[in-house]
């Protein structure tokens, strides 16, 4: 390699090395299937643009932050994460299909998942929610199933604020003492429990056995005449019976018909006593003093009484050691409620965080610097474009991350929680987005880990790959892993190997996959750049022979560490172009523009070269790849 030139070391090169694979197969036309399969299997991904041609131009900001925000977040999804029965009945019961519980949770799970590189676990539906399941013999009534989605049921469809799901338990009526035990287990193993707050819905029929003397259920004080009053918990339809939706055909029948009146009206702000079943019929929407018949009149003076009931909630499962709080549909809920609720939380636990899931970028800024949040989803934004850019869309270019940043969330990129999977949205390794190469997604991950300084989450089971095919009962083969069902994932369930947690099941693909997980989270907990450091975008100087819809490029840099990524997006072609580093960025890392600089490379990568700061570099990169070079200069 002469001195100016950048060979090319792709991310995944240890994993070309490992299968002998000619990193040069370009064209999958001229390959046998066999070779087809394995060169879309083993390139990496790409991105997609959304920005105006007229914000090319546009100078980086240079964004700096002290704190570490770098957190690495793992998405369990509860009832399925540590369930060993691998029966998988179709609508199968929690005696046929398991669960897991709390005790599955032990010292040598949460040890490989420190191990990997894990700093936070957020278990989702860990409180008692509306299930098929008869918990009779526990003192819990049965929820009607024509209004429960799913054997196990919606775990967002709260029943009862201050509890736990029973059949998490060894012994349910021991359950809080178990959930205590699990979460001292994590704190133990030097790891933070993240849960969720579902603060716009709770479940058709609400009703709280767990909650402390004094405490009031929701509704208890209800006027149920009146439409909207600000100190209703609930909106209602007066002089009306809610009806269930058509095409509700439960697995469990009913032993007496569902009875509401006056009908309550539906999660989603749906004013109708008859919900169709897309809608979230079996959820009832809160009310925070907010008239949304009525041009959504906001009446906060006084504080409306579930603000109060919420603050309690939050403030209980605080104490009982909870570090942070994924609070769902956080949009749908006045920013004014999260600023006095979080504010109140913090007063005596200053360090929980807050994550907003929110799919409005103009409303960034309020639920940060009015609501108080920590952190916010980036769905709308970088996982959209990065996902175009996965699918091989037509349209999609790199310059949708620039646009992230220049329009959306530059001034607050430390606040944005950014991830490629999450159980709302389709798995990685399937039809929809991967095309079943679960190896394509690779730089759209490292540019998801290594953009900004905010926390990174993912979804159990993308790792290795999981497909998520299988129809389980109410979640048909949607691409998704059931949230409503009792199932067993298998992939994740050969990586535990029943409870030996050695991935011994895994397949090698697999294996490699995790493989890649682990070193990328590595790499992000021992960088102090891409933890702490600032950015900038390289996009706006470049020019020439410089593929502006399939190459993105810029800087992290913090302290010592001064660190290059060029990201080639494209599927099948290489990119041979020059790369300008203008004056800005060298004197904004605290290098001279005019001395020689030393490019080494990391993460997998061992070339080195030296290079003239004030000339082009020259760079050849293979498809779906990524460099990631350390600069340096002598003093």
């Amino acid at each position: 390699m002469s001195q100016n030139t950048i060979k090319v070391a792709t991310l995944l090169g240890f994993i070309f090395a490992f299968f002998g694979i000619n990193a040069q197969t370009n064209n999958p036309a001229l390959a046998s299937p066999k070779q087809n399969a394995i060169v879309k299997t083993k390139n990496y991904s790409k991105f997609k643009n959304i920005v105006p041609k007229t914000s090319k131009k546009i100078v980086p900001k240079n964004m700096t932050n002290s704190k570490n925000d770098k957190l690495v977040i793992l998405q369990m999804m509860f009832h399925l994460w540590g369930n060993k029965n691998a029966t998988n009945k179709f609508n199968g019961s929690v005696a046929e299909n398991g669960v897991t519980k709390f005790s599955d949770i032990n010292d040598l799970a949460l040890k490989k998942l420190k191990d990997f590189g894990y700093s936070h676990l957020y278990m989702t539906g860990l409180i008692e929610h509306a299930t098929m399941e008869d918990l009779t013999a526990y003192g819990i009534p049965k929820d009607h199933p024509d209004v429960v989605k799913g054997r196990s049921g919606s775990p967002f469809a709260i029943k009862d604020y201050y509890d736990v799901n029973p059949f998490f338990a060894e012994k349910p009526k021991k359950r809080m003492e178990e959930f205590s035990a699990m979460v001292d287990r994590i704190h133990q193993n030097d790891l933070k429990l993240i849960m969720d707050f579902v603060p716009n819905h709770v479940a058709r029929v609400y009703h709280s056995d767990m909650k402390p003397k004094g405490v009031k259920d929701f509704a208890e004080t209800d006027d149920t005449t009146k439409s909207f009053d600000p100190q209703n918990n609930f909106y209602y339809l007066p002089n009306t019976h809610f009806q269930i939706p058509a095409g509700v055909n439960s697995p469990v029948k009913a032993d007496f018909p569902y009875l509401e009146s006056p009908a309550k009206v539906s999660g989603n702000d749906v004013f109708s006593s008859h919900p169709t079943i897309d809608d979230w019929f079996e959820t009832v929407k809160l009310n925070y003093g907010v008239d949304i018949q009525n041009g959504r009149q906001k009446h906060f003076d006084p504080i409306p009484n579930t603000w109060l009931k919420m603050v309690d909630i939050l403030k209980y499962w605080a104490a009982k050691g909870t570090d942070g709080f994924r609070c769902d549909m956080a949009e749908m809920v006045p920013y004014e409620f999260w600023q006095y609720a979080i504010a109140e939380v913090k007063k005596s636990y200053p360090d929980i965080i807050f994550i907003a899931e929110i799919y409005n970028p103009n409303e960034y800024h309020n639920y940060i610097k009015i609501g108080g949040f920590d952190y916010l989803y980036d769905k709308v934004g970088l996982y959209d474009g990065l996902r175009h850019l996965v699918e091989n869309k037509h349209d999609a270019s790199v310059e949708s991350i620039t646009r992230v940043w220049q329009h959306e969330s530059g001034d607050i990129s430390e606040h944005m929680l950014r991830f490629l999977e999450n159980h709302d949205e389709v798995r990685i390794n399937t039809p929809a987005f991967a095309k079943g190469y679960p190896f394509s997604a690779v730089p759209a991950m490292v540019v998801t880990a290594t953009l900004h300084t905010g926390p990174i989450m993912i979804y159990f089971g993308q790792e290795l790959g999981e497909s998520a095919k299988e129809p389980e009962g109410f979640n048909t083969a949607d691409d998704r892993t059931s949230m409503f069902d009792f199932w067993g994932v298998k992939s994740h369930q050969n990586w535990m190997n029943n409870g030996k947690f050695d991935g011994k099941l895994l397949t090698e693909e697999q294996k490699d996959l995790r493989k890649f997980y682990g070193d990328l989270i590595k790499f992000v907990n021992t960088s102090e750049a891409v933890k702490t450091g600032s950015f900038f975008d390289l996009q706006y100087i470049q020019h020439g022979n410089y593929d502006r819809k399939k190459v993105y490029s810029y800087l992290r840099y913090a302290g010592k560490q001064k660190l290059l990524f060029v990201c080639n997006f494209d599927h099948f072609k290489s990119k041979t172009f020059d790369l300008v580093i203008p004056e800005g960025a060298w004197t904004s890392m605290g290098l001279n523009p005019s001395k020689e600089a030393t490019f080494k490379g990391k993460f997998n990568q061992k070339e080195q070269f030296s290079q003239n700061a004030n000339q082009t570099i020259p760079v050849t990169i293979q498809p779906n790849s990524v460099l990631i070079y350390e600069i340096s200069q002598k003093k």
